[in-house]
C-alpha cells in the first residue's frame, strides 16, 4: 500500500521539523517504478546521491509554503 510508509516518516519528522503532526496541512504522496524516471528540476548535491544510489528511495520535502510547486 501507497499510505503504509507515510505515518512512521511523519512520526519520525515530529520534535524535529514540527511540534505536533496536526500542523501538517498537507501530505503529497507519489509512488514511482523503478523502470520510470522522474526528473528533479535542481536536485541538492545530497538528493542526486540519493538518486544514484540503489533504490528504494524515500524523498521527503517539507516546506512552510503550502502553493509551493510540488514538481
Amino acid at each position: 500500500m501507497l499510505d503504509n510508509p507515510v505515518k512512521p516518516i511523519l512520526d519520525a519528522l515530529c520534535q524535529h521539523i514540527y511540534f505536533d503532526d496536526r500542523q501538517v496541512e498537507r501530505v503529497w504522496v507519489e509512488k514511482f517504478e523503478p523502470d520510470k524516471v522522474f526528473q528533479f528540476s535542481s536536485p541538492s548535491p545530497i538528493l542526486t546521491h540519493a538518486i544514484e544510489a540503489d533504490k528504494p528511495l524515500v524523498y521527503v520535502r517539507v516546506s512552510d509554503n503550502p502553493t509551493e510547486d510540488l514538481v
